[in-house]
């Protein structure tokens, strides 16, 4: 057994240095050979024994190239999405500014406009921010107005800017009526279901009152807070009601605050009265459909 190993060494030894001078041989004879044979040689290596080497570092190389151009391609696709959300964003702006241009030239010079911010903190939801303050005449308790009807009304007003609630605000209220006023009751804001505070709660309705769904409320002037007339929402439905006595109805709300980024504030008491012409010459901005009449909502009261 062991001089059978021996003589596999042997003969495995043989075969290494035969190899070994075979390729020594080989590169004495391409070295030696003429520019045109070495590119020959070459071509034929690279064409038989190197093939699957070329393809694999050409595969790498494609696939770096891919790589790069994918980033340069999501980075013009996010640059592109950027400048398209920014420019949604001012078309918003821009129609919510140009509403409230022609409400505030129907409302005459009572009303001062201004920016509404957002504090961005937990548990300041419903805190407006206005960049309007003392010196501009606004006062605690002055109405906020947007585009489409009542916003909130100002708790705090300081030298540069004041500090409102919106209606989203659990201690907001507001008297409010039909717009015939055949029907009155006041303005709560009351979660729905949990955790949701998109309606409005018209309350203290007399029980032998009833309204229609889409039957548009708004302030009465009763208080002396809120002038009549200022949009406030329309019954959406029936809510509960109190021992046989009063009626209670859901509202959707003509006014998004989380929408509202510029604001008109009431000065003082408008000198006619109530705010009821400004408003319906305002009708087509406040459906919301950006003068589309045709929103299936009725102008008058639905008091049946």
């Amino acid at each position: 057994m062991p001089p059978f190993s021996g003589e596999l060494g042997e003969v495995r030894g043989r075969g290494q240095l035969y190899g070994m001078v075979t390729m020594v041989g080989l590169a004495l004879i391409v070295w030696s050979s003429g520019p045109a044979t070495k590119q020959r040689i070459a071509a034929f290596l690279r064409q038989t024994v190197l093939r699957p080497f070329v393809l694999t570092q050409q595969g790498i190389a494609q696939a770096r190239v891919n790589a790069a151009t994918a980033d340069l391609l999501q980075t013009a696709v996010d640059s592109l999405e950027a400048e398209l959300i920014n420019q949604r964003t001012l078309r918003e702006e821009n129609a919510q500014l140009r509403t409230l241009l022609a409400l505030s030239e129907r409302l005459g010079d009572n009303f001062v406009a201004a920016s509404v911010l957002r504090a961005g903190t937990a548990g300041s939801e419903s805190i407006l921010i206005l960049d309007a303050g003392a010196p501009q005449g606004i006062q605690v308790n002055a109405p906020i107005i947007a585009s489409g009807g009542l916003l909130g009304v100002v708790r705090e007003v300081r030298d540069r800017t004041s500090i409102g609630v919106d209606w989203s605000n659990p201690d907001f209220r507001a008297a409010a009526m039909t717009e015939d006023a055949s029907v009155s009751g006041f303005i709560e804001a009351r979660q729905r279901v949990f955790g949701d505070l998109d309606r409005l709660l018209l309350n203290g309705v007399p029980f032998h009152q009833q309204l229609e769904p889409g039957t548009q409320i708004v302030t009465s002037g009763l208080g002396g807070v809120f002038p009549r007339g200022i949009p406030i929402g329309v019954v959406d439905s029936e809510a509960e009601s109190r021992a046989g006595w009063l009626r209670a109805y859901w509202l959707r709300p003509v006014v998004n605050p989380g929408e509202v980024t510029h604001a008109l504030v009431s000065l003082g008491p408008t000198g006619g009265g109530g705010l009821e012409t400004a408003f319906d010459s305002g009708a087509d901005s406040l459906s919301g459909n950006n003068g589309d009449p045709d929103d299936g909502l009725p102008r008058n009261g639905g008091v049946r």
